[in-house]
């Protein structure tokens, strides 16, 4: 039992992960509200950013500016990657709120279900 709790606790990054990973699945696939799936597809996203920032910093790592006495480096390849998904995140997220207000003009509602019925009629 007790090295259970300390693998747990050795890896706390990756459990928040799966958390926010499964939570964010969660809320994309079981709500109607289109809002709440964007927030939904941004807890997922995080979860994503996290998944490949936790391995990118080594411990007693520099930045890989070579000079005496140093012999381990951290990759800062990750961290540029995730810098580049967050900025397509927000702007995945702006075009999704976009797409709502546009959603909300046209059929007077932001629930799927209810556009779902409201386009079976026409």
């Amino acid at each position: 039992m007790n090295e259970f709790v300390s693998e747990i606790v050795d890896h706390y990054n990756q459990w928040i992960t799966i958390f926010l990973m499964v939570a964010g699945l969660y809320v994309v696939v079981a709500r109607g509200n289109m809002v709440k799936k964007l927030v939904g597809l941004s807890i997922f996203q995080t979860s994503v950013y996290l998944l490949y920032i936790s391995p990118g910093k080594i411990l007693g790592g520099t930045p890989p500016i070579l000079a005496d006495g140093f012999t381990v480096y951290s990759n800062p390849l990750p961290h540029v990657l995730i810098l580049t998904a967050i900025v397509v995140g927000v702007a995945t997220l702006a075009l999704g709120l976009g797409l709502v207000v546009r959603i909300n003009e046209a059929y007077g509602t932001i629930e799927e279900d209810e556009i779902f019925d409201e386009g079976g009629e026409e």
